[in-house]
């Protein structure tokens, strides 16, 4: 890509490189996004193969799967390069021609791939096969030496997990969960959600245990009624009531205490509550007044 950018001006080749940059940055989590800065770099340097194949990728994350194509063979036309190959399939498929993908799989240029290039055509035939309700032939052509392979590789991930659900839609469940078994193990980067197909054929569900703000507070008596027997329910209600019961009590016998507390004897003349607001007042105005400095900017910084 950088030699084709060095072939334009340099105040341009700069423009176009900040486009395919961003390009690259956003085709993942905003396909729109990268597909609206891919427009921009095509209408700057349209005849540079880097650019009609940027823009082709972007259309193809943004599902616009014929102007794809049209990018795609442009960029071909350029180079010579079968790299594509597979991808352009693939617009086929999105463009509702699973038939014309599967003769794409069936050209000389599949055998002027490389390695990856032909387990992503597989991948391709094996989705058109589904287009057309043809499972088992779907299945079949998974099958092949790089899926038996113990060995990592790049694309191994993906070609056990597609081997997995084509299984799966074809109702054979235990190799289905064989294999995204196996489809997790190779995925380490997460490429794919074969942990959470797996759990989910072995009747796992997550469930957020972590309680909103704002809950209402449960009683204990509401709780054993929820979970306990009948006897267990009114042995809680009967304990919630005597402890109801007690706490009256304790609370009457405290107002008796006070009001023996504040009855006046003769040795003792009651003091008049004139005298009670003074010495408040005098101690609020005390404690005000120590406070004076610097008192409302801690406050505030609390």
């Amino acid at each position: 890509m950088r030699q084709e950018l060095l072939s334009l001006p340099k105040g341009l080749a700069e423009d176009v490189a900040r486009n395919l940059v961003m390009v690259a940055r956003l085709i993942d989590e905003d396909p729109e996004g990268a597909y609206g800065y891919s427009r921009v770099a095509l209408r700057l340097a349209s005849r540079v193969a880097a650019v009609r194949e940027a823009a082709g990728f972007a259309a193809y994350a943004s599902q616009k799967y014929s102007e794809a194509l049209a990018e795609f063979r442009a960029a071909r036309r350029m180079t010579g390069n079968v790299d594509l190959w597979p991808v352009m399939a693939d617009c086929e498929r999105g463009m509702g021609r699973p038939e014309k993908a599967l003769d794409m799989a069936g050209a000389p240029e599949v055998h002027k791939l490389d390695k990856a290039g032909q387990v992503e055509m597989r991948l391709v035939a094996a989705g058109a096969r589904r287009d057309m309700d043809q499972l088992d032939a779907a299945i079949v052509t998974l099958q092949s030496p790089e899926l038996a392979s113990s060995s990592v590789q790049p694309w191994t991930a993906r070609l056990r997990y597609a081997y997995a659900d084509a299984l799966l839609a074809a109702g054979r469940e235990g190799e289905a969960r064989e294999w995204f078994a196996k489809a997790i193990e190779s995925d380490k980067d997460g490429s794919t959600d074969a942990s959470d197909r797996l759990a989910e054929l072995d009747g796992v569900e997550f469930v957020d245990a972590l309680v909103e703000d704002g809950a209402e507070t449960v009683t204990e008596t509401e709780v054993a009624a929820e979970t306990g027997t009948d006897t267990e329910v009114e042995d809680q209600a009967d304990l919630d009531e005597d402890v109801d019961a007690e706490a009256d009590a304790d609370r009457e016998g405290d107002l008796e205490d006070d009001v023996e507390d504040e009855t006046p004897t003769a040795e003792q003349p009651p003091v008049a509550d004139d005298d009670h607001v003074v010495v408040d007042v005098v101690d609020v105005v005390d404690v005000a007044d120590g406070d004076d400095e610097g008192g409302p900017e801690e406050a505030s910084r609390r």
